[in-house]
């Protein structure tokens, strides 16, 4: 008993000193001020090579006079693979999370986790450890369907909740396993702080709150406080919160779903949400989504690394157009807005005429042509 309360104690400190780091972190990055901004590009396991390197030629094409000024850098990242990983026996190796933290936002491919069974070692997820060792603490995931009313931005806080400490479970003897959830004041407060920022801004209406406070009382029960905390400083704006069960029913009701525009969950709930949400705009391999911090962001594809697909020689045929969709909401952050605006509307026109479709086989396009294709638009 004496050994499982000493690693207990080792998370409680983890986690105290983390809570002092993020006071004292106070301001975001300014991308303006910077003489250049890196971008580093990193590919990933299975077909995250193959579409990331498509969105990094979209994006070079949109940048090449900002590249050519000295203004933006791209910087290719290898080493982030899972063999790489196992053999260190680390989420991500030393050498290339000091690469990572050369640059300031990073467009990242899927990454695969082994699970138990598997035959890797079994490391932590390169996502989450990135995540943490970034401090990218909120995951926003846009979902917009036009013609069904749709309009939904996901804040989803990325470095507690669940996952966080996903890798310091405890198993007692062969019959009980525990597993930490963790929710601070300060996580909880910067992932509502931005949420509401970004309604005000974008001149959003409603913000919804997403929990099982219910029934998880304590970490959920202070992840609701504290938003509705923040809530009180944003007085023209409607706030609503739901339990995570029913509101996995409300994005499918036709007369309810529209009414929802920006939500704020936990971790957990929030990766269970946004998948569901992004079957609507053609599935996970159409979304993109972003990681920020404020010192680092990454960007992302939310589907997994499909390995099958590289066996079996298709990872040409792979869909680019999530991690695509990541580059312009790259370019948006770093201040890019009209080349962003201008990459978006050539997705939606590419979707639109469907002149290429992509199958994942041989029957459909490759990923090269539908970047080309998006070039093309542009």
């Amino acid at each position: 008993m004496e050994a499982y309360l000493e690693q207990f104690e080792a998370i409680v400190k983890q986690q105290m000193a983390r809570v002092e780091k993020m006071k004292n972190d106070k301001d975001f990055v300014d991308y303006k001020a910077l003489d250049k901004i890196i971008i580093g590009v990193v590919g990933g396991d299975g077909i995250g090579p193959a579409i990331t390197a498509q969105a990094q030629r979209v994006l070079e094409y949109l940048l090449a006079d900002e590249v050519k000024k000295g203004k933006v850098e791209f910087k290719v990242i290898d080493g982030c693979t899972i063999e790489n990983r196992a053999a260190a026996g680390k989420a991500i190796p030393d050498d290339v999370l000091a690469e990572l933290k050369k640059c300031h936002v990073i467009l990242k491919g899927p990454t695969t986790t082994p699970r138990k069974g598997d035959k890797w070692q079994n490391v932590e997820s390169a996502n989450v450890a990135m995540r943490k060792e970034l401090d990218l603490f909120a995951n926003v995931r846009p979902v917009k369907v036009p013609e069904l009313g749709i309009d939904w931005t996901f804040f989803r806080e990325n470095t507690e909740c669940m996952y966080a400490l996903g890798s310091q479970g405890v198993n007692i003897g062969d019959d009980i396993a525990f597993d930490f959830r963790v929710c601070t004041s300060p996580g909880a407060e910067r992932i509502a702080r931005l949420a509401f920022e970004y309604a005000r801004a974008n001149g959003k209406k409603r913000v919804t709150i997403v929990t099982k406070a219910n029934v998880v009382k304590t970490t959920d029960g202070k992840f609701l406080e504290e938003c509705k905390k923040v809530a009180k400083d944003y007085p023209e704006i409607e706030v609503d919160d739901w339990y995570i069960d029913i509101m996995t029913a409300k994005l499918i009701d036709e007369k309810r779903r529209t009414q929802f525009e920006v939500l704020i969950l936990p971790n957990l709930y929030g990766d269970i949400l946004t998948d569901e949400a992004a079957e609507f705009q053609g599935g996970v391999g159409t979304a993109g989504s972003a990681n920020l911090g404020k010192h680092y962001c990454m960007f992302e594809a939310i589907h997994g690394s499909a390995p099958r697909m590289v066996e079996e020689g298709r990872d040409i045929y792979a869909d680019p157009c999530s991690v695509i969709r990541a580059g312009a909401m790259l370019l948006s952050h770093i201040g890019y807005q009209e080349q962003a605006d201008r990459l978006y509307k050539a997705i939606d026109d590419c979707a639109a005429e469907g002149r290429y479709v992509m199958t994942g086989r041989s029957d459909g396009a490759t990923g090269e042509q539908y970047a080309n294709y998006i070039m093309e638009k542009l």
